[in-house]
C-alpha cells in the first residue's frame, strides 16, 4: 500500500516528519466570509433565518422551528424502535462512559489560614450547554454520548442538541442516544446556522454557555467566529492514529487499527512506529490483502498514501522519542510491558496499553471521552471531560485580624502602582495601632 516511509536516524527526519504530521490553520477566508454572514443573519432574525438557512442548506421545508424540532416522545419512540442489541449496546457504553466521567466530578473546598480568613473555590456547572452532533449520511450515536454524558454528570441545567437532518432524514440511533443521554431539547439543524443559533439563542433555541462536538468546516469555522460570546471545546482537525509496535502484535490486528482511523477520512492520519522493519513490511502486506475488504477501501487508500507512514525507528526509547514529538490524538502502545512504559509519554490524547487494546474501544465503550486533541494540540490540552462543564469562582473571606494584615501588603503594591483607590480601600480595613 503506498506510503511514506521514514527512518527516525536520517538526517532529514524531522523535518519529513513535521511536513507529514503539519495541518495547515490557515483559514479558508471564502468559508470565513460566508459563516460570518449567517452567523450575523442569525444572531440579527432568529428564527427565521435558520429556518431558511436549514431549509437551503439541508433541501428541507420547514415552515418554521416547529417543523426542526423534536419532542421527547420522539426520542423515547426511536429508544422503543431499535432492535435489542443496538439498544444494549448503548445503554451499556452509557453505562461504562458515566461511571467513568462520574471519576472526573469537580467538588468545591476552603480552608482557614491562621487569622481566620476563608480561601477556597466554589466549583459549579453551566447552566446550559450545545451539542453539536453531525449527522446525515453518517450518524454518530457515540458522540452523542460522549458530548451529553459528561455535561449531565457536571450537573448542567439544561443540554441542547442539534444535529442536521437532510431531506428529513433522522437517524433512529441518534436518537435513541439523545433519549439514553437525558437530552432536554433536540433541533434537526446543523451547520454554522445551529451554532449561531445556540450561540445567541433564538425564540425556540435557547442561547447555552458552551458548544461542544465535532462538524465540518463550516461547523468549525463558525465555533471559531462565536468563541468568547460561548464557549467552546476545541477547533478539531483530522483524526490521528499512532502504533507503537514491538513486532510481536499479529501484522492484521496493527493493519486494522491503522485503518480504524484511516476510513474517518482523507485527511486523517495513521502512522506506524516500529524498531522492526521486517515487521513493518508485514504490516504493509497486511494492509494490501486487507483493504479490499472494507466499504470504505478508497477513502482508506487515498489517506494512507497523503498522511500515513511507517517509521522505522533503533530501539523503544526512539520510539517514545517519536510519540513526543509527534503528539498524537489516539496513541496505541502495542508492546511488551505497555503499562510500564505509559509514563514516558508527555503528549497524546488517549493512550491505548497493549496489544488487546484497539482504539475502536475507546471510540465506543470503554469509558474515556472520545473527544480528543488533534494537530499536536495534546501539547497542552486534554480529552473533552465533566471538567469542561463545570467552572470554579475564587472564594476570599477576611476575618477582621486577615483584612488587616492583607492590607498591609495590598497597600504597598497598589500604590506601587499608582492605583490610589485599591490602596485606600485596603488602608480603611487597618486596623488602627
Amino acid at each position: 500500500m503506498k506510503t511514506t516511509r521514514l527512518n527516525a536516524n536520517d538526517a532529514d527526519f524531522r523535518q519529513r516528519l513535521t511536513a507529514l504530521t503539519a495541518w495547515s490553520e490557515e483559514r479558508d477566508e471564502e468559508v470565513a466570509e460566508r459563516v460570518r454572514g449567517i452567523v450575523r443573519d442569525v444572531a440579527r432574525r432568529g428564527d427565521a433565518a435558520v429556518v431558511e438557512y436549514t431549509n437551503r442548506f439541508d433541501r428541507r421545508d420547514a415552515t418554521s422551528m416547529a417543523d426542526l424540532t423534536v419532542g421527547r416522545e420522539q426520542l423515547l419512540a426511536a429508544l422503543a424502535r431499535l432492535p435489542a442489541d443496538q439498544r444494549r449496546a448503548l445503554e451499556a457504553a452509557a453505562e461504562r462512559v458515566t461511571d467513568y466521567h462520574q471519576r472526573q466530578k469537580q467538588d468545591s473546598w476552603s480552608y482557614r489560614d491562621a487569622d481566620g480568613t476563608l480561601l477556597g473555590q466554589q466549583v459549579t456547572a453551566l447552566d446550559r450547554a450545545g451539542i453539536y452532533v453531525p449527522g446525515g449520511k453518517a450518524a454518530y450515536p457515540s458522540s452523542v454520548l460522549m458530548n451529553a454524558l459528561p455535561a449531565r454528570v457536571a450537573g448542567v441545567g439544561e443540554i441542547v442538541m442539534v444535529s442536521p437532518a437532510p431531506d428529513g432524514e433522522v437517524n433512529d440511533m441518534v436518537l435513541a442516544a439523545a433519549a439514553i443521554a437525558g437530552i432536554d431539547r433536540v433541533f434537526t439543524v446543523g451547520g454554522a446556522q445551529a451554532v449561531a443559533a445556540l450561540a445567541y439563542g433564538t425564540d425556540t433555541v435557547p442561547g447555552v454557555d458552551k458548544i461542544v462536538g465535532p462538524g465540518n468546516i463550516y461547523v468549525a469555522e463558525a465555533k471559531r467566529q462565536v468563541f468568547g460570546k460561548v464557549g467552546i471545546d476545541m477547533i478539531a482537525g483530522p483524526s490521528e492514529i499512532l502504533v507503537v509496535c514491538d513486532g510481536k502484535t499479529d501484522p492484521d490486528w496493527i493493519a486494522m487499527d491503522l485503518f480504524s482511523q484511516a476510513e474517518h477520512d482523507e485527511e486523517a492520519q495513521s502512522i506506524l512506529v516500529s524498531p522492526d522493519g521486517a515487521f513493518i513490511e508485514r504490516v504493509a502486506e497486511a494492509m494490501e490483502r486487507l483493504a479490499p475488504s472494507l466499504e470504505r477501501e478508497h477513502i482508506i487508500r487515498t489517506a494512507i498514501a497523503n498522511r500515513g507512514a511507517f517509521i522505522e525507528v533503533a530501539d523503544m526509547e526512539q520510539a517514545f522519542e517519536v510519540i513526543n514529538l509527534i503528539s498524537p490524538e489516539h496513541l496505541e502502545l502495542s508492546m511488551d510491558d505497555a503499562e510500564a512504559w505509559a509514563p514516558r509519554v508527555r503528549h497524546a490524547g488517549a493512550i491505548f496499553l497493549g496489544r488487546h487494546t484497539p482504539e475502536a474501544l475507546g471510540d465506543y465503550c470503554a469509558g474515556p471521552n472520545h473527544v480528543l486533541p488533534t494537530s499536536a494540540t495534546a501539547r497542552f490540552s486534554s480529552p473533552l471531560g465533566v471538567y469542561d462543564f463545570q467552572k470554579r469562582s475564587s472564594l476570599i473571606g477576611c476575618s477582621p485580624q486577615g483584612a488587616s494584615e492583607l492590607g498591609k501588603t495590598a497597600s504597598v503594591l497598589a500604590r506601587a502602582e499608582s492605583l490610589t483607590a485599591h490602596a485606600r480601600s485596603a488602608e480603611l480595613r487597618i486596623k488602627k495601632e
